[in-house]
């Protein structure tokens, strides 16, 4: 099969042939129909974040079931699915108590690392991303990495909830717990940011500010429900969000993955409010904070995923979907092919598009 090969960090992806094992107990042979690029996935091409190489990007996906191994109950073939890298083992504390994005067991879900590996090229490992590797036209995964879901989902959009919906919109509900009325400033207006916004305003808060430097990403967040947008190129952007909430938000989310934005996230917060950091800031790096503020009963927190139960979320967002209250169309900027995966980054780094989606044939 043809996949996306990252075998240097930092690196370029190279398009080849990998090979795929056979489905073992719990394992489940996907056909990719559609896989979104990540800011995640840059970070690692990048080398803020290590990974053994080579490897298969990707981990925002959907598509449908081939083949399953042995012991698998959930799904049989010809079943829609959407992966998901919050992949659990189902016994530990977290998992037991609902809390599935901080499994801390996943090695369950894993092949030994002496063993034959789900990739391989050559008779050589071709090591696993996140336990998905979705830059391909195949993907061989634990079944605990796949939601079923409605066929009546476009699957090219279903493939935005795997990351970036489930991310922003569970940032929103699973882990800030907005109330409706309250006051919201959501830094950064990619993918995450805007599901962000756009779950803010199915909460019901009662504003909502979208915070980034590039005017087109501003003049789409309203599209998604900002109430209001401030340029962060011009001038101070806690400043204007404070001039905009009377002194502050209930809750400011950080979508970008920097230090510096996420402390203007904590800074922009009213007595008693929240910052969620969603972005994933680089490996080393530290976030300062006003100690004396903490008085205030001010809470900096961070989000994993969404703090996500997917196998129920998802189809939920799904719902929401086919019912029109969420948006997800507008979300893809482009459909591209895998050939044309690099070009699909360029543009990301470029600020120039929400969500490019590579289509399979």
């Amino acid at each position: 099969m043809r996949a996306a090969v990252l075998r240097t960090i930092p690196g370029k992806l190279e398009i080849d042939d990998v090979q795929l094992d056979r489905p073992g107990p719990r394992e489940v042979l996907v056909r990719t129909a559609a896989a979104g690029l990540c800011h995640s996935d840059l970070h690692f091409m990048e080398g803020k974040y290590p990974w053994s190489t080579p490897t298969v990007l990707g981990h925002e996906s959907a598509g449908v079931v081939e083949a399953t191994g042995d012991q698998v109950n959930y799904v049989q073939p010809g079943d829609h699915v959407i992966t998901c890298l919050s992949v659990y083992c189902g016994n530990c504390e977290h998992c037991l108590t609902g809390h599935l994005s901080r499994c801390e067991n996943r090695v369950e879900t894993h092949r030994p690392p002496d063993g034959p590996q789900r990739l391989h090229q050559n008779g050589n490992p071709v090591w696993q991303f996140f336990n998905l590797s979705s830059f391909a036209e195949q993907m061989l995964v634990h079944e605990h990495a796949l939601v079923k879901i409605d066929k009546a989902m476009p699957l090219d959009r279903a493939a935005l909830i795997g990351c970036a919906v489930t991310t922003g919109l569970g940032a929103v509900f699973n882990t800030a717990k907005v109330e409706p009325g309250t006051t919201v400033a959501v830094i950064g207006a990619g993918g995450v940011g805007l599901n962000a916004i756009q779950g803010a305003m199915i909460a019901g808060a009662a504003r909502v500010i979208a915070v980034d430097m590039v005017a087109e990403k501003l003049q789409l967040a309203q599209s998604f429900g900002a109430t209001d947008v401030v340029d962060a190129s011009r001038g101070d952007p806690v400043a204007q969000v404070q001039e905009l909430s009377d002194g502050g938000v209930h809750y400011a989310f950080e979508a970008i993955g920097l230090k510096a934005t996420a402390e203007q996230a904590f800074s922009m917060l009213r007595r008693g409010g929240t910052a969620t950091i969603i972005g994933m800031i680089p490996l080393g790096q530290k976030v300062e904070i006003p100690g004396f503020e903490l008085l205030m009963e001010k809470r900096l927190q961070g989000s994993n995923m969404g703090s996500n139960r997917f196998r129920v979320d998802m189809p939920r967002y799904i719902e929401l979907y086919l019912q029109g209250r969420l948006e997800l169309d507008r979300l893809v900027s482009q459909r591209i092919r895998l050939e044309d995966v690099n070009d699909g980054f360029d543009a990301m780094k470029a600020g120039s598009v929400a969500r490019s989606v590579i289509v399979f044939d």
